[in-house]
């Protein structure tokens, strides 16, 4: 318990992009993410 109250914006912070983390994955924005990431290693290097 004494690492809560020593860290406790850090424990905050963690939970809020846990939730963050959470309701991306809830709305379906990975595959968004991916496709955008996969267009720029393409453009940046070139493979496709």
């Amino acid at each position: 318990m004494s690492f809560l109250r020593r860290n406790r914006a850090a424990a905050v912070l963690l939970a809020a992009a846990v939730l963050c983390l959470a309701l991306g994955v809830w709305r379906g924005e990975t595959e968004t993410v991916f496709r955008k990431a996969v267009n720029i290693c393409m453009e940046c290097i070139g493979l496709g």
